[in-house]
């Protein structure tokens, strides 16, 4: 069975996140998100206006971020490389990326999140970065979340491993709707009726303009944290121990090296 899916219909491309129930972003799925956005990619420009994240709704989770078996020192490149590839290839797009969230967004579903230009959320969404409290942390927030919700609020995030509830996501820019489960739909079917009623490589244009501007040095940040994730973080014995503790279900016993 797929993991993901992508459909294109009425001008709008649809990648399904497709592992019930917590969408866990294993490689195996990341893979496949960028086969399909490499695809996607080879469409006629003007097929599409813009790019719609979702889940299928036997999912109970957005994503609860990557699988802890995946993120070891022997998995840890191909795993950072597979998950910011899903960004380059979004950036590279340059279509509207709309995030349709319910339930949880942690750890990697978190920065999925942080992915999108618009997002919205039912009212039950939570949304956090956990990874501090197994030896980790968020390498994709650490660049984006301060552009977007501000540095103090993202340092929360990060090193006391605060979670958002919708509203206060919506409150500090992660989230721009929170709306009840019953109203998803409509809310979603409202918001891409206005970008289907635009020109398509206009609003391409514009989205890239405003990415130029905003994030125009994100490729060195991501760089510089990638190399310290990956030469520092990965070093440590304590960044072992607490994924073990993770799956062990217990506290982490750290030994501060």
């Amino acid at each position: 069975m797929p993991l993901a899916r992508l459909a294109i219909e009425n001008h709008i491309a649809f990648l399904t996140l497709a592992s019930p129930p917590l969408n866990v972003l294993s490689l195996a799925m990341m893979r496949e998100i960028n086969q399909l956005l490499d695809a996607l990619g080879r469409k006629p420009a003007n097929s599409f206006h813009a790019i719609v994240i979702t889940t299928e709704p036997e999912c109970t989770a957005f994503s609860t971020g990557i699988s802890v078996e995946d993120h070891k020192p022997s998995t840890a490149y191909q795993t950072l490389q597979e998950f910011h590839t899903i960004y380059r290839s979004l950036r590279t797009l340059s279509k509207p990326v709309v995030g349709v969230v319910r339930g949880q967004a942690f750890g990697m579903g978190c920065e999925l999140v942080a992915y999108c230009d618009l997002v919205i959320a039912v009212a039950t969404a939570t949304f956090g970065q956990p990874e501090i409290r197994f030896g980790l942390y968020p390498a994709t927030s650490s660049v984006l979340l301060p552009r977007i919700i501000g540095w103090h609020r993202t340092l929360r995030m990060v090193l006391l491993s605060e979670v958002l509830d919708a509203a206060e996501a919506q409150r500090v820019g992660l989230v721009d709707y929170v709306v009840p489960p019953e109203q998803l739909a409509v809310k979603t079917e409202e918001l891409l009726a206005v970008l289907r009623g635009w020109s398509a490589p206009v609003l391409e244009s514009a989205r890239r303009a405003l990415h130029t501007a905003y994030f125009h040095d994100i490729e060195a940040a991501m760089q510089a944290v990638e190399d310290q994730y990956l030469n520092q973080l990965m070093s440590y014995s304590d960044v072992q121990e607490g994924l073990l503790a993770f799956r062990e279900k217990r506290k982490p016993n750290w030994k501060h090296h």
